[in-house]
């Protein structure tokens, strides 16, 4: 299997996830939302050397993945690329910002140590909320919570389409490449000679699909906003868990 059947496969994974029955899955889509926007807000709002209270912030996603029954292995796996990125970003503080803040036995720990690790770790607890969120949400009530926050159509449209229709783009890519093995057996790769008209094939066969896709959104009704309206009717268990968690993260942030 190449990596291109591997990411739709993925994202399959992933809607199955999203759809399945669990505690955390129930909870009502606006109040998971709401709740991830304030972990992040609070989280980045720390200062470059507050490493101890960042650590506690930590405790919402324990207690989430606990809840939820997510593995911290899959998320580990399925977002190293960005982890990756978010430890690169840190790396070169220590060289910048040499001053000494404290003595740990024979180490002398930096400003550049401790604002590379907070960032580090800003990055990392944004990415894990991110995909907690998106783990347990289906992207179809997710965009009906961000219309509820007044976010704008045509970005919740543009979110939606993108979401679902990735995988038509990477079949159509995956298509390709195997016709381009079949025409060149034994070669490792694409040749880059091939990459500009490739890339052009498959522009013209997106927008292609497009049209068939906008068609049929069209014939069945389509008028320029898919329903608002949740599945799902919020109940106290909702709110409670709202109003505790924004509650509790306020409180470690302030307190």
């Amino acid at each position: 299997m190449n990596r291109i059947s591997d990411a739709v496969s993925e994202i399959y994974k992933l809607d199955m996830e999203a759809g399945k029955k669990g505690w955390l899955q129930e909870i009502h889509p606006l109040s998971k939302l709401l709740v991830t926007i304030l972990f992040i807000l609070l989280t980045v709002s720390f200062g470059k050397y507050d490493l101890s209270g960042l650590l506690k912030m930590g405790i919402y996603l324990i207690a989430a993945f606990v809840l939820g029954d997510i593995s911290i292995k899959m998320l580990l796996k399925r977002m190293k690329l960005l982890l990756a990125l978010v430890c690169l970003a840190g790396i070169g503080n220590p060289l910048f910002d040499r001053e000494t803040l404290f003595v740990l036995g024979s180490l002398n720990v930096t400003g550049g140590m401790v604002s590379a690790a907070t960032l580090i770790i800003k990055g990392a607890y944004s990415v894990s909320a991110s995909y907690l969120l998106m783990i347990t949400t289906p992207m179809e009530d997710l965009c009906r919570a961000l219309r509820k926050l007044c976010v704008p159509k045509t970005i919740v449209t543009i979110l939606m389409l993108a979401y679902r229709y990735i995988i038509v783009l990477l079949k159509e890519a995956e298509r390709m490449t195997d016709a381009y093995m079949l025409r060149a057996p034994g070669q490792k790769g694409i040749s880059y000679k091939a990459w500009g008209t490739l890339a052009g094939q498959l522009l013209l066969r997106s927008m292609d699909r497009a049209q068939v896709v906008y068609d049929s959104m069209k014939l069945r009704g389509y008028g320029g906003e898919f329903p608002q309206g949740c599945r799902k009717t919020a109940g106290m268990g909702d709110y409670a868990y709202g109003i505790g968690w924004s509650a509790a993260l306020l409180a470690v942030r302030l307190l």
